[in-house]
């Protein structure tokens, strides 16, 4: 499976305009190659260099129960039937970059799963990580670079 997106290259710059603090739109991703036996995908997208200024890895998006059939998500949308979780903003939907101290890299997790997921809208990072337990049927990683 492979996650790439068309407004930045893998390991490349995250566009402003996708940041917290700015728009805060969420990027346009594209999803190739998703294993045939997959019932669903889902999305994380957090922020490991967080730990060294905030102390933990922070989430900035959630989204689980996303078709097998799309094969991209468009900016600042989901495809129907996708539900999202909360972030460490405290809010559902995504939450841009925001780095409080220095660039950060930011990871685009993308999972199939063997099943449909019944979490409830706004689950956490945590919830969404035990239900795809021992349901991920292949995984694919985007990552991307964003500065103060």
């Amino acid at each position: 499976m492979k996650l790439t997106s068309t407004a930045f290259e893998n390991g490349g710059t995250i566009p402003r305009k996708y940041g917290y603090k700015n728009d805060n739109h969420s990027p346009p991703l594209t999803i190739r190659e998703i294993p045939k036996d997959a019932k669903s995908l889902a999305l994380i997208m957090d922020d490991p260099d967080a730990m060294g200024a905030v102390g933990k890895i922070w989430v900035h998006w959630v989204v689980w129960n996303i078709d097998t059939n799309s094969t991209e998500i468009k900016e600042n949308s989901l495809p129907a039937g996708s539900v999202e979780g909360t972030t460490d903003f405290n809010e559902v939907g995504y939450g841009g970059p925001a780095p409080p101290d220095k660039e950060h890299t930011y990871v685009f997790k993308l999972y199939a799963l063997d099943e449909k997921l019944n979490l409830q809208k706004g689950s956490t990072k945590k919830q969404l990580e035990d239900a795809m337990n021992g349901h991920v049927l292949s995984e694919a990683k985007l990552e991307g670079k964003y500065a103060p």
